[in-house]
């Protein structure tokens, strides 16, 4: 695997995930902003932040996958959450975890999770951007 993650002495150990990744791929892939688009570009989950944020992983997934990659690959994911706060937690775990089990995959969880005032269609909650390397 191209991706090792630390938690190094002298930082916070959080639960949910690392304080570093070090990456020993060759290949860098950016998978821009998913929000919960189907195929189609239908909203998936209008109103439903769990069900947003699983078509949204589900989306990385599948531009990961055609880069030749998966989520063991990924060294950075960004989730940017439409009026975010902390009683919010709980859906945005059930949707990675949701997904996670629709890839087989183990969850990986944001490294940075942002609030944010608004997306650019008002009926997305929830985009997730990611950073991989692969070998």
């Amino acid at each position: 695997m191209s991706i090792t993650l630390l938690n190094p002495d002298g930082l916070p150990e959080i639960d949910v995930y690392r304080q570093v990744a070090v990456a020993s791929g060759s290949r860098l892939v950016f998978v821009a902003g998913q929000v919960s688009w189907d195929a189609e570009g239908r909203t998936v989950g209008a109103g439903d932040l769990a069900a947003q944020v699983e078509q949204c992983y589900l989306n990385v997934g599948t531009a990961l996958a055609a880069a030749g990659g998966s989520f063991d690959d990924v060294a950075k994911l960004n989730v940017h959450v439409v009026d975010w706060t902390p009683d919010k937690m709980p859906q945005l775990l059930e949707g990675i975890s949701r997904a996670a089990a629709k890839l087989g995959v183990t969850p990986v969880p944001p490294a940075t999770l942002l609030g944010v005032a608004a997306l650019d269609v008002p009926d997305h909650l929830v985009e997730i951007e990611a950073t991989a390397v692969l070998d």
